[in-house]
């Protein structure tokens, strides 16, 4: 007897073009996971009579729908489609700046890079964004660096070095260029998308396959520890599934191979709140959550459709208790910035994620106690950015997001 093994199993997923409805078998892309557990759930209903022979007489199964959560570790690369889905925007390259005149000073642990013309805010760069320094006659220590941009000016960048390995002072170097690796994303104002997916489990010791369908990603969940791998969860209301064996299993076929890309863990990474490094922080975490609904409807066992519902993102940041600069964001109802990049490594340009905050209020700062050092817990709720866009340092938005393999 053959039992299914998790080693086995391998998941699949492909963009719908008609919500519930199977996609076409080739183009699906195949999923590193720690866990999925999707799975086909149904409402079900028990007779109420009240009967002379004192039993229940039936039982019967009702709406149909699929729910669960992929989970797993955070990498860039890997998960670039479930986040532009859960923002409804997908990811856009930024275009590179070439041409510029450009100064690099400071003694670290930041460091400012400066343009002698143009605009660094008008040319799209963000607080929270990663950028390298990608040609010019530039020192080695300053080419092909991430450098998480901390502060901008029109003229002026302020950044630090994801590795903490110092910048070179020098300049100005004629014919720079500064580059956004990668592409980015945030929660947009206008233009939401609407995703669905087509997931399969595929368990190749059986020779059986699931396809979930209509599955739509009802919130994110982030988790950065101060040691281990951070993780990535996404949570799904969908449709229906259909089973399939033997030669109709797997549904997708030829998919595009898993992705290779390193792991991400807090230890290469930075944290930023109000254009400041926070070094004394033990855990971060965050959930977007997309408030998806659905209404069944008479005549049919399934639902007609998944409603989306506003975007909201809330967490909690826990930290040591140094200062008071943290707490009094929570005591004066300060809205604070934050964003947090990690890397796969300590290499100078090593591939990250960023996700940035531009607007959040914190609402609570309480401390632990023991024969230890105190912990704050600091929970936050993020709003809605309206005075962010374009010439500006932030995105008009609750939460953006880059990843260098987009």
């Amino acid at each position: 007897m053959t039992i299914a093994a998790g080693v086995a199993k391998s998941l699949r997923y492909k963009v719908e073009a008609t919500w519930g409805t199977a996609p076409g078998p080739t183009g699906a892309q195949l999923l590193r996971r720690v866990t999925s557990d999707l799975n086909l759930a149904k409402e079900t209903y028990q007779s109420a009579e009240i009967r002379s022979d004192y039993q229940l007489s039936d039982f019967r199964h009702g709406v149909r729908s699929v729910g669960g959560a992929i989970n797993g570790e955070l990498s860039p690369g890997t998960w670039e489609d479930f986040i532009a889905a859960a923002l409804r925007r997908a990811y856009v390259a930024v275009a590179a700046i070439t041409g510029a005149s450009i100064t690099v000073a400071g003694a670290g642990p930041t460091y400012t890079i400066t343009r002698a013309a143009g605009s660094w805010l008008t040319d799209g760069v963000k607080v929270g964004q990663v950028g390298r320094l990608t040609a010019g006659g530039f020192n080695a220590a300053n080419l092909n660096k991430n450098l998480f941009v901390l502060e901008i000016t029109a003229t002026v960048l302020t950044v630090m070095p994801l590795n903490g390995v110092a910048l070179v002072a020098e300049g100005p170097i004629a014919s720079a260029t500064w580059t956004i690796p990668g592409k980015t994303t945030y929660a947009p104002s206008t233009g939401h998308t609407d995703l669905s997916y087509a997931i399969e489990h595929y368990y190749s010791d059986l020779d059986e396959s699931e396809l979930f369908l209509g599955c739509k990603i009802n919130q994110m969940d982030l988790a950065l520890p101060p040691t281990g791998i951070s993780t990535i969860a996404f949570q799904f209301m969908g449709r229906d599934v259909t089973a399939a064996s033997g030669a109709s299993a797997p549904y997708y076929t030829s998919p595009t191979a898993e992705t290779s890309t390193g792991v991400l863990a807090a230890v290469n990474g930075l944290l930023i709140a109000q254009g400041a490094a926070i070094a004394s922080v033990t855990g971060l975490s965050l959930a977007l959550k997309g408030n998806m609904a659905a209404e069944p409807v008479v005549g049919s066992n399934v639902y007609p459709d998944i409603a989306e519902g506003r975007i909201t993102v809330d967490g909690q940041i826990t930290a040591l208790f140094e200062t008071v600069a943290m707490r009094d964001y929570f005591l004066n109802e300060t809205e604070v910035a934050l964003a947090v990049a990690l890397s796969t490594g300590s290499t100078a340009g090593a591939e990250f994620m960023s996700f940035t905050l531009p607007r959040i209020k914190f609402g609570g700062a309480t401390k632990d106690d023991g024969e230890k050092n105190l912990v704050q817990t600091m929970p936050f709720t993020a709003l809605y950015n309206a005075t962010g866009g374009a010439g500006v340092k932030h995105e008009q938005t609750t939460m953006a997001a880059q990843d260098s393999q987009a």
